[in-house]
């Protein structure tokens, strides 16, 4: 460490304030640990300040279902657990996913029967069904869809406000504004943490740092497979309640739903998009997302669009994460590479995060997800993302 001081000591250092990191800052101070989360910008600066905040179970694979599961059972009850009585603005309306041709529909199908045996209560409608629960939605072209009326939104902000409040309460300390610089390995093994503030010793790291993931592996000497890209959003002004459900269309690459405030918030995925950090608005996007989001429902045509953004997606070449730990470092821990997914998920990974930390039993088997999977070839493809 040379001869810098060392400015704390902390049990884990968690390196990125959005909502992965104060999840795991949390549910690691809850066992008993000091964690010190240490986040650039401020808390949720970051991709989850940017994301559109769904969060649903109808996923393709089974880890995501199981995931994405317990995760809602645990927003469901995160204002009682973590004693916050702001409120997350968790609207549980559903999400209405359309399918767009046969093949389509097939997967559709395939990942219902996977959805049910976990215990989803996801719905099989014919385009005629969807526009019972959408009345304005043209269904030219539309095979069929799903819908499951548990899903929802939340407030992103409120989220990790109320994890990282729990989190401190319980001996957590945040450093916000801080830049980690390096990470020190010694025979192996993680022993401190170089940052703009000041060194930590540590015995543990945890990356939750999103689109900075691979940076913050090369730290410790680690390569994984993740990059950054972009991904747009815009937001309409507010009017009157007339859409409940996401509306997903993964033909298009599409997402639009109404807040609880009124407005629309809508997305539409480029996969010509470069795989870097820029997080600049484009009049492309704009022209594009108008053009789809009127054919599929018309009467927005009439919304004025207040702004629009972008944020970074932290992409996996599987849109799985990566969680647990590195093989190669003891004491450094992965919870990165969501691809677009992170905010959902993350009560319950970091939940299973902190079971690894402190060596207690996971609630849920994580090994495949581990960094090894890429070289050995066996990635966990997922079929439904945006």
């Amino acid at each position: 460490m040379g001869a810098r001081a060392v400015a704390r000591t902390a049990d884990a250092v968690v390196v990125g304030g959005g909502i992965q990191g104060v999840a795991v800052a949390y549910q690691l101070a809850t066992r008993g640990l000091r964690p010190l989360l240490v986040e650039q910008g401020y808390l949720a600066s970051g991709s989850t300040g940017r994301c559109a905040a769904g969060v649903r179970q109808q996923w393709g694979t089974e880890m995501n279902v199981l995931l994405a599961r317990a995760s809602i059972k645990m927003f469901e009850r995160m204002e009682e657990e973590l004693d916050y009585p702001r409120g997350i603005e968790f609207k549980q309306r559903g999400y209405l996913i359309l399918a767009y041709h046969e093949r389509q529909w097939e997967q559709f199908l395939r990942n219902v029967a996977l959805q049910r045996s976990l215990g989803v209560p996801v719905e099989v409608l014919s385009p005629e069904g969807a526009r019972e629960i959408v009345p304005y939605l043209n269904v030219e072209g539309v095979v069929g869809a799903t819908f499951c009326p548990e899903d929802g939104h939340i407030n992103p902000f409120r989220a990790v406000e109320a994890y990282a409040q729990a989190a401190v309460r319980l001996g957590a300390e945040i450093w916000t504004f801080t830049r980690v610089t390096g990470i020190v390995v010694e025979g192996g093994r993680v022993v401190a943490v170089h940052t703009t503030r000041g060194d930590i010793s540590t015995p543990v790291v945890v990356n939750t740092a999103g689109p900075w993931s691979d940076q913050v592996a090369r730290m410790a000497g680690l390569e994984i497979p993740t990059y950054a890209q972009r991904h747009q959003i815009l937001v309409t002004e507010p009017v009157g309640p007339v859409q409940g459900p996401m509306v997903i269309s993964f033909f298009h690459g599409l997402y639009c739903q109404q807040t609880p405030h009124g407005s629309f918030i809508m997305g539409l995925g480029d996969p010509h998009e470069p795989r870097n950090l820029d997080c600049g608005a484009t009049w492309r996007f704009l022209e594009e997302m108008a053009a789809v989001v009127t054919k599929m429902l018309p009467p927005l045509a009439e919304l004025r669009v207040v702004r629009q953004w972008a944020g970074s997606y932290d992409m996996t070449p599987d849109a799985q994460p990566i969680l647990g730990p590195a093989p190669e470092v003891e004491g450094y821990y992965y919870s990165v590479g969501f691809s677009g997914h992170g905010f959902m998920l993350a009560p319950m990974t970091g939940k299973l995060l902190a079971q690894l930390i402190t060596g207690e039993e996971p609630d849920l088997p994580v090994d495949r997800l581990g960094p090894t999977r890429f070289a050995r070839g066996e990635l966990i493809l997922e079929p439904s993302v945006v």
